[in-house]
């Protein structure tokens, strides 16, 4: 999160779109397909195939009364054509998940919470990797593409293509089942779970790329899966954490953009537009995680710096020395370039711009952040702050010509015009 740094705009609110219905539903029938017939990669080429035949047909015969029987009794069939086929058979000899009947489920059949979680587990299979389980769970339970994926690992498409394909035969091999993880493995499955939540958050709270600054699909899943995983093991800090920073971070989302869709940066949003509700729930969640917890972990910290951010009654009247002190533990506990280049915000609020720029300059050798418009972003904002518009001016510039989301890429020409 940037929070105090310039920020691109949004998806109106209103009636669920056909891509947006899809996208939600995905996961719920990838669930209810695994439960009873088959293996993570065939059961999503058929849930794919449904949602093809979704977006070809819906259109023109209308959304149907119950699009979730409908999908799942699609994608059933799907199964039943490729295990009587011979492709399907020579699939069948390397597994022994298909033996249940294929039969359609009734189209009213009640669907239980417990599949998301359970699929958001399963992702998350000790088989893979960290970078491998979180792709998958991306993929497969926040129904982000390859290349969204792609661009949040600063990977090429290519590489995260081969990536998720290699982690579904993964989990074939490995035999898992569609049960969630027994005590034993939860710990380590954990960490790789609420990675992938916290990515679902970043690409909802900021897309990558696409004509709108938000995705409310992936926020409301986030906070959706996050909640079960609370109610799950309320005892854990860390997922407690990671509730309140989705809270404290969607609280803020109303204000965030213009009626028609431009940015409206933090200092300058309208407070009374947040939504109290969340901010109440996740500094309660977050004072209370605090005051039980020996050990912080990084979304615990998080919330905490989200919370100062929503309890200041104005821009001018937010914590900054706290904040930077909280940053500061971050980047102990968590090191990483995008949590220095937020560090580097929060020095400039205390220390001056100058300091700021100062911390941004070892990030400049880094590979993965030279061409990130995030960085040029940044420098640009504390350059301007400096007193230093022609060379915020080519900061800002170099920033939009590498952003890849529209309302980014907009607003920062914006800046870099204002300027001239």
């Amino acid at each position: 999160m940037l929070d105090g740094t310039p920020e691109p705009a949004g998806l109106p609110d209103g009636e669920e779109g056909l891509e947006d219905l899809l996208r939600r539903l995905a996961p719920q029938v990838l669930g209810a397909l695994m439960r009873r017939h088959g293996t993570l990669d065939t059961c999503e080429d058929a849930v794919q195939e449904a949602l093809l035949a979704a977006a070809t047909q819906w259109p023109k015969d209308g959304t149907p009364d119950n699009p979730y029987g409908w999908l799942l009794t699609v994608a059933t069939r799907r199964l039943v054509d490729w295990v009587r086929s011979d492709s399907a058979r020579r699939r069948r000899e390397d597994t022994d998940a298909l033996d249940a009947p294929l039969a359609a489920p009734p189209a009213d059949e009640p669907r239980t919470s417990d599949d998301s979680l359970t699929l958001l587990f399963l992702c998350c299979h000790p088989a893979l990797s960290p970078p491998s389980q979180i792709a998958l769970t991306l993929r497969a339970v926040g129904g982000l593409t390859t290349a969204e994926i792609a661009r949040g690992f600063l990977v090429p498409e290519a590489t995260m293509a081969q990536r998720i394909s290699r982690a579904k035969q993964s989990i074939r091999k490995a035999g898992a089942t569609f049960a969630l993880p027994p005590p034993g493995e939860r710990e380590e499955r954990l960490r790789a779970v609420l990675h992938a939540l916290y990515l679902m958050l970043n690409e909802g709270h900021t897309t990558t790329a696409g004509p709108w600054l938000q995705r409310h699909d992936l926020t409301r899943d986030a906070l959706r899966l996050t909640r079960l995983l609370h109610r799950l093991l309320p005892d854990d800090g860390e997922v407690a954490g990671l509730l309140a920073l989705i809270l404290l971070t969607e609280a803020r989302r109303d204000a965030r953009t213009r009626e028609d869709g431009s940015l409206i940066p933090l200092a300058e949003q309208d407070r009374g537009r947040w939504n109290r509700e969340f901010i109440a729930e996740g500094v309660a969640l977050t004072t209370e995680t605090l005051a039980r917890t020996s050990r912080l972990g990084p979304y615990q910290i998080q919330a905490a710096i989200a919370a100062l951010h929503d309890e200041a009654p104005a821009a001018e009247e937010t914590d900054w020395p706290q904040i930077l002190a909280l940053f500061q533990l971050l980047e102990t506990i968590a090191p990483g370039p995008m949590v220095t280049l937020n560090r580097a915000v929060a020095v400039a609020m205390v220390h001056g711009p100058q300091a700021g720029l100062e911390v941004l300059d070892p990030l400049e050798s880094d590979e993965r952040m030279a061409r990130h418009h995030r960085l040029h972003a940044v420098r640009a904002h504390l350059l301007e702050m400096s007193g230093r518009p022609d060379d915020a001016l080519e900061s800002y510039r170099t920033a939009a010509r590498y952003a890849t989301s529209a309302p980014e890429k907009h607003y920062l020409e914006g800046r870099a015009g204002a300027l001239t």
